[in-house]
């Protein structure tokens, strides 16, 4: 039985769109540029913010990004940047009973973004306020903490195989991987994600009949 869902947050709560976007403006590049090396770097398997180093190779992102804030420029979510269907599904969750965790590898300042959208959860944490990210065998430590249920108890949600579904997996939680945002869409059918995750889904809605089932 599902007692917690903990929900990863990029591309499985929000929707990515601004934050490369406003990397792109800031970088003084197309957006559509920057947007295809993302594409390019998960396609490898590699780390997002690889994609900033293929456009200005050297780059400190931690001091870009400290700059950005500086000018008013820095991060930013409203309820635009949401994906249709989180309300709906942590709303319907709730009525279920279940505990909702919101957790996954973001900045502080993130973590404030969310909490002032109001969301229907019990908790929003982020990496960097715990201070350690996934998939760090800490992070999901601490998702256990915050879930207040066994291991095979909670579910995690997210769209990255290696950030979310196999090391949450690994800490003995159940998964669910969302065909959701460049990752979700081209990993989903992957040998290991079909493996290691116990769901594959392409809504949030859809944790309502695992809940039930």
């Amino acid at each position: 039985m599902i007692e917690t869902i903990v929900f990863d947050i990029g591309e499985t709560i929000t929707r990515d769109d601004r934050y490369w976007a406003s990397w792109a403006d800031w970088l003084n590049v197309p957006r559509h540029t920057l947007s295809a090396l993302v594409g390019a770097v998960v396609a490898q398997g590699r780390d997002n913010a690889e994609a900033l180093r293929l456009v200005r190779p050297g780059i400190d992102i931690a001091a870009e990004y400290q700059a950005r804030e500086a000018s008013g420029r820095g991060e930013y979510l409203d309820e635009s940047d949401l994906y249709p269907d989180v309300r709906p599904a942590l709303s319907a969750l709730h009525e279920l009973g279940v505990r909702v965790v919101i957790a996954g590898n973001q900045t502080p300042r993130a973590g404030e973004l969310l909490r002032e959208l109001a969301l229907p959860a019990d908790v929003i944490v982020t990496s960097g306020e715990w201070g350690v990210a996934k998939p760090q065998p800490e992070f999901f430590a601490r998702v256990l903490e915050a879930a207040q249920a066994a291991p095979s108890a909670t579910l995690y949600v997210g769209d990255h195989p290696a950030n979310d579904i196999i090391p949450a997996k690994t800490a003995g939680l159940r998964t669910a991987l969302i065909r959701r945002g460049p990752w979700g869409h081209l990993w989903a059918d992957a040998p290991d994600v079909v493996e290691a995750a116990d769901w594959r889904i392409d809504s949030l809605t859809e944790l309502t009949a695992v809940v039930d089932g």
